[in-house]
């Protein structure tokens, strides 16, 4: 133990990645770790959203490419809701069950319960203290509800990967992320979807000739979009639910999704009183440090101020770039590279670095934009959209990247390296990938 003042030398407010990526190694340095968590270890990566939502994909995408080879694989393909359910359960309870696991034998404590400041080093949990040197917030994000009459009828996705029985009739809050994949998904289960959109535009920080093309995509499948909706209420009647919007135009359902965002879960823990400043909707205020206002208590993950993508790769650096300051092993700021996000519709759509906007509105760079859907390797598969977008600097080294099509987030995955190691044109040369193979198909165009 480093230091002895306390019970602990690290607690985390939190189990997921922004946690305990970084904690384990801290843990075989010799430090004291604890981990708090008030609903289920692991956060909500494996339990409501990487890991629980790519296992209700995968047949989804399974179904979308059968139907384009029909004829050469025969037979047809319907998704069963409720296998798939029961197969994301039974592929999701072993991770959080593991990793509580691995961190009782790796020597760390795992407190369940709500944690609550009651000064700089002590949390309040279950009626009981607990003290540590540092503390750090990595409580993530929360479902947000539309501030409307009814509200209370409406389900978060938490309550869509729980949802036994695909209703006939969905309605949808919002466009951003959660709220397309799941639209995704649920029409391909079946559901009748309509998606109401808050303004005339969606997944805003994503390339819109691209987002337009996804829309059409989804559309075609059946999908419903309602541009700028003006909701003004929920209202049940029996088994039955109206969304009441615009010009008091209404649309009888049998479920109500609320994806309209995620918000910082910063609440009820006693950070006013212990001077930690946060923004309710932008989350806790940090410095280059990864440091709140307060000198021993830091943020890390979604709940974090930082500007970046609130994603699973981010929480993860972040809590490995705290291991090395804890450890002693840095004392620079933290130093973000290009995040690639993906959104896993069908097609999907990959982003990272400097974007097509961006570049288009700088004298710094330049935009090469490919079509490959007639290439040879994409024709394997039938697929009907592959568009993508490189930016390069004034070296024409890669620096940003986008794509819209069935292997988006494979093609986006293969190039981190030139983007982040800032590799030049002899670098990329030196480059030999599998053929034919998306690797490839994404680096011959660098």
């Amino acid at each position: 133990m480093k230091n002895p003042n306390f019970d602990y030398d690290v607690v985390y407010i939190g189990s997921g990645h922004a946690a305990f990526d970084g904690a384990k190694t801290l843990c075989k340095q010799g430090f004291k770790i604890a981990f708090v968590e008030a609903v289920a270890v692991g956060g909500t990566c494996p339990n409501w959203g990487c890991n629980a939502k790519i296992t209700l994909d995968g047949p989804v995408t399974l179904a979308k490419t059968q139907r384009r080879m029909k004829g050469i694989v025969e037979g047809d393909t319907k998704l069963n809701w409720k296998e798939n359910i029961k197969h994301k359960r039974e592929g999701i309870l072993p991770i959080k069950v593991d990793r509580e696991a691995t961190m009782k034998s790796l020597g760390m404590d795992v407190i369940h319960g709500f944690a609550k400041f009651t000064d700089a080093h002590t949390l309040e949990i279950n009626g009981e203290h607990v003290t540590s040197d540092k503390i750090v917030i990595a409580t993530g994000l929360t479902p947000h509800k539309v501030e409307i009459e009814g509200t209370e009828l409406s389900h978060d996705s938490q309550d869509f990967m729980e949802l036994e029985d695909m209703p006939k009739r969905m309605a949808v809050i919002g466009t951003g992320y959660i709220a397309m994949e799941f639209a995704t998904m649920a029409n391909e289960a079946g559901a009748d979807v309509t998606m109401f959109m808050h303004g005339d535009k969606a997944l805003r920080p994503f390339y819109q000739p691209y987002v337009q093309i996804l829309m059409d995509e989804m559309k075609k499948s059946g999908i419903k979009f309602v541009e700028n909706s003006g909701l003004r209420a929920f209202e049940q009647n029996g088994d039955e639910y109206t969304v009441t919007y615009a010009d008091n135009q209404q649309l009888t359902v049998d479920y109500i999704l609320d994806a309209s965002g995620r918000v910082p879960m910063v609440h009820n823990m006693g950070l006013e009183e212990v001077g930690v400043k946060f923004d309710a909707k932008k989350g806790i205020e940090v410095n280059e440090y990864l440091q709140t206002s307060v000198e021993n208590i830091y943020a890390s993950g979604d709940v974090a101020a930082t500007g970046q993508p609130n994603l699973t790769p981010t929480a993860t650096f972040e809590s490995q770039y705290l291991k090395h300051l804890f450890a002693g092993e840095t004392d620079q700021p933290i130093d973000f590279p290009a995040i690639p996000s993906v959104v896993f519709t069908s097609p999907r759509i990959s982003q990272m670095g400097v974007t097509v906007d961006e570049a288009n509105a700088s004298d710094e760079y330049t935009v090469e934009e490919h079509d490959l859907t007639d290439t040879w390797f994409r024709q394997i598969t039938k697929e009907p959209v592959v568009k993508n977008a490189y930016i390069f600097d004034k070296q024409h080294r890669l620096v940003g990247f986008t794509e819209i099509s069935d292997q988006a987030d494979n093609a986006i995955d293969m190039i981190v390296p030139a983007v982040n190691m800032k590799m030049t044109p002899l670098e990329i040369e030196r480059n030999v990938h599998l053929f034919p193979s998306i690797g490839h198909d994404t680096w011959k165009n660098i």
